[in-house]
């Protein structure tokens, strides 16, 4: 028989240890427990939800004539002025008024509940609904004389992954609006625009009318990807919710019809399916192929791109650049295409331009010409303009030597006396020098007269004295005997 060697002190202790190892799972446990029940009433909203008067609404959304019909017609032409203009809120205004989800809404909610007759219903308006989106959109844009591809109408035309996720989250927020008990109007209208369901219609009557098919089928199929995912989400909600489905008398029709609901369930699931799948790729190669243009063109100062083709459909990829592209350059960048996993089997044609580089350089040496030539035309024009002042100073030469030898008074003695007196005498501003003819009516004398102006005023009697000066220094110079001041 085993001894127990503990003794009763170390058998407390490890009684307590367990008691609160116990105690801790415990808390844990609730803690749990209480997070969960607070999630589950946090977001459970089958407590709040209206089967039956869900299901009476969408029934009463279904069908497209009278009031729904003229609204349509109406909000055709409102959406496609705004997009005809470029106009997001006047787009906005007509997916507000457009009673488009009702037979979308119709279909996913007919299948869940295995109601046949009002599968029926749905697909019949559905149908009314598009025809009459397409011919009110394609009469607006025969008539309209702006024929121009905005960029809100080229946004319709290629959809995306984001697309197919904004149709998938804009239907489960609809579908659980709708179930709610009471009105959600602003959650309804929100929806409304954000899957933008009239927006691809009004486009695909675009192409129709300037007859571009390419852009009828890709408004259409971003109309089809929006349709189907808001069809789909009500299906899902509607079995989440376990709306009560439709029970036939006959058991034979009961399983029919269920086949039937059965059958458009997964017929309208596999283009979903497929059309998320392909959008989700191509976004995917998408994003492969700027990574690659980013990290490997545009970082390569050796490179000169000059334009790029991306077909996603052909699984090709084109690069022209300007100068001669070596092989090995070649064969480096297909390798490094191969990192990029979602365009690692697209084909990488690439092409230099070995005349479009020496065509660079021509066009560069070109331009260095024509800054050359227009120097050169500006330097004649500076050389013209100093002959000709060396011509006219040439001119005044011969004109000054002409005065001197047929004056009375040597002009460039006196020009050296000017410039000696400016010296001699600062505060003189300028000298002027002339001969007057002065009679006393006996007989007449040549007067030679200067005239002095001083740079700054003084008294009389310092005027007189610094003239006198003057006068009495420019007499000595010109030896003359009478030297008259004014």
């Amino acid at each position: 028989m085993a001894e127990n060697t503990q003794n009763p002190g170390e058998q407390n202790q490890d009684k307590k240890v367990e008691e609160h190892k116990e105690t801790v799972k415990k808390d844990a446990k609730g803690l749990f427990t209480s997070v969960i029940t607070f999630l589950r009433e946090l977001l459970d909203i089958r407590s709040d939800t209206d089967r039956d008067k869900t299901i009476e609404d969408v029934k009463n959304d279904i069908p497209f004539k009278g009031h729904n019909a003229w609204i349509l017609i109406f909000s055709v032409f409102v959406a496609s002025i705004g997009l005809n203009v470029s106009s997001t809120a006047v787009v906005i205004g007509a997916m507000l008024i457009s009673p488009l989800m009702g037979p979308i809404v119709g279909v996913g909610l007919s299948i869940a509940i295995n109601d046949i007759d009002t599968l029926r219903r749905s697909l019949v308006n559905l149908g009314v609904m598009v025809g009459l989106s397409l011919i009110t959109a394609t009469i607006y844009f025969v008539i309209s004389p702006l024929t121009e591809l905005t960029p809100e109408l080229a946004s319709r035309t290629a959809p995306t992954i984001l697309d197919v996720f904004v149709a998938i989250s804009g239907g489960l927020a609809l579908v659980i609006a709708k179930t709610k008990k009471g009105t959600m109007p602003n959650a309804i209208a929100g929806v409304a625009i954000a899957t933008a369901l009239m927006p691809p219609l009004c486009t695909a009557g675009y192409g129709i009318a300037v007859w571009k098919p390419l852009f009828f089928l890709g408004a259409m199929y971003l109309f089809c990807i929006n349709a189907i995912f808001i069809a789909l989400s009500t299906f899902i909600v509607a079995k989440l919710l376990r709306f009560p489905m439709i029970r036939y008398a006959n058991s034979a029709k009961r399983k029919f019809v269920a086949r039937i609901a059965s059958f458009v369930a997964i017929l309208a699931m596999i283009p979903a399916t497929y059309t998320f799948y392909s959008a989700l790729n191509r976004s995917k190669a998408e994003q492969d192929y700027k990574n690659f243009m980013a990290n490997e063109i545009d970082n390569n100062e050796n490179l000169i791109l000059r334009k790029p083709f991306y077909d996603y459909e052909n699984k090709s990829i084109r690069l022209y650049f300007d100068g001669e592209i070596a092989d090995a350059t070649v064969s480096d960048l297909q390798n490094e295409l191969k990192k990029y996993e979602e365009i690692k089997g697209f084909t990488l044609k690439v092409s230099g331009n070995k005349a479009r580089g020496l065509e660079q350089i021509s066009k560069a040496n070109d331009r260095y010409i024509v800054e050359l030539n227009r120097m050169e035309r500006e330097n004649e024009a500076y050389i013209t303009e100093i002959d000709a002042l060396k011509e006219k100073l040439v001119e005044m030469n011969n004109q000054l030597s002409a005065a001197n030898k047929t004056g009375t008074f040597n002009v460039l003695t006196y020009s050296a006396i000017a410039k000696d007196a400016k010296i001699k005498f600062p505060d003189l501003s300028e000298l002027g020098y002339g001969q007057v003819l002065q009679s006393n009516f006996v007989k007449i004398d040549t007067l030679k007269v200067i005239y002095p102006t001083w740079k700054f005023k003084v008294v009389d009697s310092v005027n007189a004295k610094r003239n006198n000066n003057l006068r009495g220094w420019i007499t000595k110079e010109l030896k003359v005997d009478t030297l008259l001041i004014r």
